[in-house]
């Protein structure tokens, strides 16, 4: 009995210990899979970031690039735009010297002191258009001074009005287009000095005398330049109280 037993028996410790061997091997391999994934999966994400940062410094150069773009454009549209008002500013007093000289020829043509009179018209002209403003007023001034009844005079107290409207001294500007209109109300620089006048009192906050000053401006010289620029700044004014 005892010899059948372990007859039996044999065989099936053979089958146990071929059990636990062939599950041995199986038990590390999944003991070492957890690792494994974990690895492959930092591999993974390493390659998705680096991916990531590539596109993002794809991006940011794209964007940096357009920005390089843009303001370069907008520096040529700067100075394209300053090459323009630099180009009406000398065309506009080039005109006005050159008309200023013929109203300036029938009172005293050919006298000496005409002459020296449109010399210092001319350099007080040239220093405002070489943007040198304290020049031009010094040289409007000693003009007005020396040349008060000077064909060119109405035209000196408005580019002297202008000079200091540019170097932002509206209180001087107002003072010198106002001396335009009242000593010259018949010039031709009349209507431009009134409607700076204007400018200047909206500059100096006086808006009231501003809105008077423009509507004047639309009454004495309604089929004016002047008129027209003096309608649109109107229509910019907070209404009256």
């Amino acid at each position: 009995m005892m010899r059948m037993r372990a007859i039996v028996l044999a065989p099936l410790a053979s089958v146990g210990l071929l059990g636990s061997c062939v599950a041995a091997p199986a038990e590390d391999a999944l003991q070492g899979r957890p690792d494994d994934l974990d690895a492959r999966l930092r591999r993974v994400e390493a390659v998705v970031a680096n991916q990531s940062l590539l596109s993002l410094a794809q991006q940011l150069d794209a964007l940096q690039s357009d920005i390089r773009a843009l303001r370069g454009r907008v520096d040529e549209l700067q100075n394209t735009s300053e090459q323009l008002r630099r180009q009406q500013r000398d065309l506009y007093a080039d005109l006005d010297r050159r008309l200023a000289v013929l109203e300036g020829a029938g009172a005293s043509a050919g006298g000496a002191g005409d002459a020296a009179a449109q010399a210092a018209y001319g350099r007080a002209f040239e220093t405002l258009k070489a943007a040198d403003y304290p020049g031009a007023i010094t040289g409007f001034r000693r003009f007005l001074a020396e040349h008060p009844a000077h064909e060119l005079a109405p035209n000196a107290a408005y580019w002297l009005g202008e000079a200091y409207y540019v170097t932002r001294d509206y209180a001087s500007a107002a003072s010198a287009f106002e001396r335009t209109v009242r000593e010259w109300p018949a010039s031709q620089k009349a209507p431009d000095a009134l409607l700076k006048l204007g400018f200047a009192q909206i500059e100096l906050k006086r808006i009231d005398a501003a809105r008077t000053t423009l509507g004047e401006v639309l009454t004495r010289f309604p089929d004016t330049e002047a008129a027209r620029l003096a309608r649109e700044r109107l229509r910019k004014l907070p209404p009256a109280p």
